[in-house]
């Protein structure tokens, strides 16, 4: 069922209509809409969106770490609409582990962007063409980003190469 906040959004609308299930919950913020996905449903979600809601332009994708509170991480990509002027957030939220299906069939450029996310906050992401560190070297202990991790850091010896 789509959230009342949303009223007569057409975006919303032609979401809710292709993946009844997909919206999960909805605001409004300053820079427009920010709907809520159900993990499982985010590839479909953003199929729906790139190629009927004309939402061709995939500005970003980032992580927040809430911690302690559960779930821990939100997922919040950055969407455009050149055609229609617009743009709209999606947030998915995700327990520490679970693993998120990776939207580079629908975009290739969020590729680097999720490589970024798994790197510094150690959210998986599920079909990613090449899962690998790409900010800390690729024998790095922990997640920088994530607010457990320690304030002055591991360790690190360029001794060793």
């Amino acid at each position: 069922m789509l959230p009342e906040v949303l009223g007569e959004n057409p975006t919303a609308l032609a979401v809710n209509e292709r993946v009844p299930d997909g919206i999960i919950g909805a605001t409004i913020a300053v820079d427009g809409p920010v709907l809520f996905i159900a993990p499982e449903r985010i590839v479909s979600v953003c199929r729906v969106l790139k190629d009927e809601a004309g939402f061709e332009c995939f500005s970003a994708i980032t992580g927040v770490d809430w911690w302690p509170q559960e779930p821990r991480f939100e997922i919040v990509y950055f969407l455009r609409s050149l055609r229609h002027n617009t743009r709209l957030r999606l947030s998915v939220k995700l327990a520490e582990g679970e693993p998120l299906d990776s939207v580079t069939e629908v975009w290739r450029g969020a590729n680097w962007y999720e490589r970024e996310v798994f790197d510094l906050f150690g959210v998986p992401f599920r079909n990613h063409p090449n899962l690998e560190r790409i900010m800390m070297p690729a024998d790095w202990e922990g997640h920088p980003l994530r607010k457990d991790y320690p304030v002055h850091g591991h360790r690190y010896s360029y001794q060793d190469e």
